[in-house]
């Protein structure tokens, strides 16, 4: 054997001395106290011995032979230098037996317990080889102490028959001024943002005249503070509106603050109940800095469509949204409403066809707002067809009155006979919802170029693209609602008929749980409009009525509800069946009745799904609690809909979200 193998057989059998003198001082001990013991003591130190000579000789040849593998094709000088290698080398055994360290090793790691580091190491190579059947190549990062590792390695299978063992050679490369000159260098990067007071107007039609120009210096102020204090630059690039150049170190820190800004700005005082709010997006997405401004430009629209008075950060392609938890206050403009009805109008009589398309689990909105478009259409000549296939009760009676009615018999498709009537110049309208996920038909998407969306709902990041015309109203009712105004503000002289005109109204009557709900001046206008064409509330009302089955089974599940943080329902529904979704959505709204109740969550299994309905009267915000979860809405009102987990992992989760929701309202 070479000398440095003998080097590494002394550091093998070093311990192992260690072992042999504990047990011979305890034979000398049991000798002296009892001569019997003496004939005893000497077999078993021998044979310790004995077994001793033989695992070191066992070892010594494993690695030998590992050793010889990893330098197979290295000179016998380079084999020589393996032991005093510069790079830290540990070979140990899957099981945590250390067999040998080299110089650099124990140079590095003297100050620290490095076995509760390698442990977990070796415990994850470990797995990483039993899942790959010993095809794995080892290269991991892993922090030890206060530095980053880059762990290299090689695998050779141990010698022992009674389990299935490895020896590992591990280099342990420090990687740490390289991750920090990287963090530096990443950190030094621009972020573009953009801030905009959501409420001018309003606020300089409130304001004093004499005191306008002092309360847009508080504001300014404010803002300017914000952005300075990171050494960035900021220039206002409009009466109500900031861009501003940041480093990307700071990002971190906007996120650890939560936008406080957001409560800085609202917490000037005005003559007013209104409060003064912001919107704010920051971006780092993009090659330069024109890239980066125009991601955020993408950001502030989403922002904006949910309402203000909200952060988003969009980094690596995601969304990150902070604040947004007070009520949405209407300010639409009619000028606006009849812009965008002169412009939907004209791009129906420029296509060949017409196809009109709502959201999964269709509802009485969604319907009545395709209906709406659907004599708007006719008006114009246009061949119009509604895709949906609505089942179960979420509709109520009105499907039956709906599929009775002689127009509607041939005009309703399904998706395939939709998509043989499309041509290159058909139209798609997507109605109540702007998601490319939750429309109800998503391969339509992909097949149609021309594309119309009216929502109201607050806007999510996988917002439907590419669109001709987005009339997206947050501060909207109802979708009906928005449709109802391009029936009054089209050129066209539209006339609804009775049934038309009914599902519109209840489409608003729902969604706003009979005008108590998110209702505007606009709403109670949409409403009169429909009035005019005789609808008849109480046959609307009667459509949605629960059969006496459904209302036990919501008393049911009002009477199991849990109450968390005192003033927070949440009721499970334990069946399933195809009406899960539409039955939690009104047990939610009844457990509002409750006294004390500020926020109510029930869900139900439907399918291969977990369904939550959230309902709040305002002092919570349900739609980012759900959002959280993939879900969405509006603060009062909002879904969500989970995939593989049980109902008891859902209410888990959902009590994970509602924590971390009131630890950042506290």
């Amino acid at each position: 054997m070479s000398e440095k193998n003998d080097i590494i057989l002394d550091k093998l059998i070093s311990k192992n001395i260690i072992y042999i003198a504990i047990i011979a001082i305890l034979c000398i001990i049991l000798s002296i106290y009892n001569l019997r013991w003496v004939i005893p003591s000497i077999v078993v130190f021998s044979m310790t011995i004995i077994y001793t000579l033989w695992i070191s000789g066992k070892k010594r040849t494993e690695i030998e032979n590992h050793i010889q593998d990893i330098t197979s094709d290295v000179s016998t000088a380079s084999r020589g230098n393996l032991v005093n290698t510069p790079i830290p080398l540990v070979l140990i055994e899957t099981g945590g037996n250390i067999i040998w360290r080299s110089k650099k090793f124990v140079e590095e790691f003297q100050n620290i317990d490095i076995s509760t580091y390698l442990n977990p190491i070796v415990k994850e190579i470990k797995l990483d080889i039993e899942k790959n059947d010993e095809n794995v190549e080892i290269s991991k990062q892993f922090n030890i102490d206060k530095k980053v590792y880059k762990i290299l390695g090689s695998i050779l299978k141990s010698k022992k028959k009674k389990q299935k063992e490895y020896i590992l050679s591990l280099y342990f490369i420090d990687e740490t001024k390289y991750n920090e000159l990287f963090d530096n260098y990443n950190n030094s990067k621009t972020c573009i943002g953009i801030a905009m007071i959501d409420n001018y107007e309003e606020i300089m039609q409130i304001v004093l005249p004499e005191r306008r120009i002092e309360l847009l210096a508080k504001i300014e102020k404010e803002i300017i503070d914000w952005v300075t204090r990171t050494g960035g630059l900021i220039i206002k690039t409009e009466r109500d509106s900031f861009i501003y150049v940041f480093e990307q170190a700071y990002l971190s820190e906007f996120e650890k603050e939560k936008f406080n800004i957001l409560d800085k700005v609202k917490s000037i005082e005005i003559d007013s109940r209104i409060p003064i709010t912001l919107s704010i997006a920051a971006s780092n997405d993009g090659e330069n800095n024109y890239e980066k401004y125009k991601t955020a430009l993408a950001a502030m629209e989403i922002v904006l469509g949910r309402g203000g008075d909200q952060a988003v950060i969009r980094k690596n392609g995601k969304y990150k949204f902070f604040g947004g938890k007070t009520l949405e206050v209407e300010k639409r403009a009619k000028v606006k409403a009849r812009t965008i009805a002169q412009s939907i109008a004209r791009v129906i009589d420029e296509s060949d066809n017409v196809v009109i398309m709502g959201h999964k689990n269709i509802d009485i909105d969604a319907i009545g707002s395709a209906l709406g478009l659907y004599r708007l259409s006719k008006t114009l000549e246009k061949e119009c067809y509604i895709v949906s296939e609505p089942t179960g009760k979420s509709l109520g009676k009105f499907l039956e009155v709906l599929k009775n009615d002689e127009e509607y018999k041939n005009n309703i498709l399904t998706e395939q006979e939709a998509t043989d009537i499309l041509t290159e110049n058909t139209l798609l309208v997507i109605v109540d919802t702007h998601k490319t996920s939750y429309v109800e038909f998503p391969d339509l998407l992909e097949k149609v170029e021309k594309k119309i969306v009216i929502d109201h709902h607050r806007k999510a990041p996988d917002c439907i693209e590419n669109t001709m015309i987005s009339f997206h109203e947050v501060y909207a009712s109802s979708t009906a609602e928005l449709v109802t105004e391009i029936m009054q503000y089209a050129k066209e002289d539209i006339k609804l008929n009775l049934l038309e005109a009914e599902s519109l109204y209840g489409g608003i009557m729902v969604d706003t749980k009979d005008f108590t709900f998110k209702t505007g001046v606009r709403t109670f206008e949409a409403a009169a409009y429909l009035r005019k064409y005789g609808v008849d509330i109480i046959r609307v009302k009667k459509w949605f009525q629960a059969d006496l089955e459904s209302y036990n089974t919501i008393a049911d599940i009002v009477r199991n509800v849990e109450i968390y943080n005192d003033t927070i329902a949440i009721s499970v529904y334990e069946e399933e069946n195809e009406d899960s979704n539409l039955i939690c959505a009104k047990a939610a709204d009844e457990l509002l009745t409750i006294s004390d109740i500020t926020a109510s969550f029930v869900m139900a299994k439907m399918g291969e799904k977990i369904c939550i309905s959230g309902r709040s009267i305002g002092n919570i915000n349900v739609q980012i609690i759900l959002e959280k979860l993939g879900g969405g809405g509006h603060i009062t009102l909002a879904g969500a809909q989970l995939e593989g987990v049980t109902l008891e992992e859902a209410k888990e989760e959902l009590i994970v979200r509602i924590n971390e929701y009131l630890t950042e309202t506290e």
